[in-house]
């Protein structure tokens, strides 16, 4: 199917998790195990699939501690599931998360490049750079490299992979019975890449995907971020909508670097994570709210905000005393997150309690009628604030279910969703150019 010239909304949800915050898995309407159920990440991606979501995500992390978020503590590997779950679904991409920090880059480019043959060019690759100290004593090392560091060394990394990812042109496997011929090496390159922190010969021993690679996601906020983020990246996590002229301000940034690096800006994607709770009535919706809300433990809340500082010990402060100026606290770990929260704090003189509510539960933006939600996205994506949603169900699967039975419809309606699939891959039906191989003579 041909694309529309008009500007399209793109949906995608989160996969794993239980609900809107770290104790939504206490209730009645959830599945107290749905990240390490494959029968809950079926549902999730069929429910996904059947709104015509564009994509599929899990998040991830190698670290936990006793106050981590429950749900962290048993999860399954993304690559695994995902793999899983493509064969299940035929339109939906599935997104990965991997770190840059500590994995070797041959490994990632063959698993994610496995993925995308075996879903028919779905899969998509977010890279992270890690932002616990743990993730280091787990691999090996004692200490978390500081956060302009990760950054180079996740430059060198995500160019090694798509190096590899272009290790084979895309007509490269001939396969000819009658000749004998199974693969043209004129067409095979080697990377032989020797850098700061990777040496990687190559080639890959897989070849390319119908969409030629996977897709790159990037969650880039501080400045080495936005800058990864907008030379490499095909679409960007962002933070929060809440505040819509810091968050235009950021999606205006992104494309004015892409733009800068010889990039079609309208093809660098950008996705903030929402939690919509659809009611009947507004009433409705904030009932459904308050009752997931009073779920929350303020020690645990206090524990979750705590992530985002290296788990740094709040409880020295007093829960309902504004927050004493922590410093640089942060700045190696969730660095963009900890800054933002940070200047909530200073600039709204939140209380410890205030703020960690704020931070553990879902906020109040798109809480309310399906009708209303359905305003609140299309005019941000009409004054071009996003490029599409990540939807973090405030109960999964439930708020997946009622966002696509009461929402897409509304939007499908306005002209600004898709009422089928325009590709058979996840580049395609984000609208995103195919990669030419970078190897090949000529190649971009």
């Amino acid at each position: 199917m041909a694309h529309s010239n008009k500007r399209q909304l793109h949906l995608a949800a989160f996969l794993s998790g239980i609900g809107a915050h770290v104790q939504a898995w206490r209730h009645p309407e959830t599945s107290s195990n749905c990240a390490s159920s494959l029968d809950a990440f079926i549902e999730a991606a069929r429910i996904a699939e059947a709104g015509k979501f564009d994509f599929g995500f899990i998040a991830d992390s190698t670290f936990i501690t006793k106050d981590s978020t429950p749900y962290f503590l048993s999860r399954l590997e993304p690559i695994t599931a995902l793999s899983a779950v493509a064969s299940v679904t035929t339109h939906l991409g599935l997104a990965a998360t991997m770190t840059t920090s500590f994995s070797e880059p041959f490994t990632t480019a063959r698993q994610l490049a496995s993925l995308d043959l075996l879903s028919g060019g779905r899969a998509a690759w977010n890279a992270v750079t890690g932002a616990l100290e743990g993730h280091a004593r787990n691999h090996g090392g004692e200490k978390l490299y500081d956060h302009a560091l990760r950054y180079r060394i996740a430059d060198e990394y995500i160019r090694v992979v798509k190096g590899l990812w272009d290790s084979w042109e895309d007509d490269a496997f001939i396969r000819d019975k009658d000749s004998g011929q199974y693969v043209d090496f004129k067409k095979m390159h080697p990377l032989n890449h020797k850098g700061e922190f990777f040496s990687v010969q190559g080639p890959l021993n897989i070849e390319r995907s119908r969409q030629g690679r996977p897709v790159l996601f990037q969650a880039g906020a501080s400045e080495p971020g936005r800058d990864l983020a907008a030379r490499e990246a095909d679409a960007i996590f962002s933070g929060s909508v809440e505040n819509v002229p810091l968050a235009k301000a950021y999606y205006n940034d992104i494309k004015t670097r892409a733009a800068a690096y010889g990039r079609r800006p309208e093809e660098v994607l950008i996705f903030p994570s929402i939690t919509p709770i659809v009611g009947e009535t507004e009433a409705d919706a904030l009932r459904k709210h308050r009752e997931v809300a009073e779920l929350l433990d303020i020690q645990v809340a206090v524990k979750y905000l705590s992530r985002y500082f290296s788990f740094f010990d709040f409880s020295q402060f007093a829960l309902d005393e504004p927050l004493p100026d922590l410093g640089d606290i942060g700045k190696d770990s969730f660095k963009s997150t900890a800054e933002a929260y940070l200047r909530i704090a200073r600039d709204e003189n939140l209380t410890l309690r205030q703020l960690a509510l704020r931070a553990a539960s879902p906020g109040l933006q798109f809480v309310g009628t399906a009708e209303q939600i359905a305003d609140r996205l299309q005019a941000l994506f009409e004054e071009e604030v996003v490029d599409g949603y990540i939807l973090h169900a405030y109960l999964q699967p439930l708020g997946l279910r009622e966002f696509v039975d009461q929402v897409v419809p509304i939007l499908q309606d306005r002209g600004i969703f898709r009422r089928e699939y325009e590709a058979d891959t996840l580049r395609g039906n984000l609208g995103l150019s195919f990669p030419e191989n970078r190897n090949a003579k000529g190649g971009q």
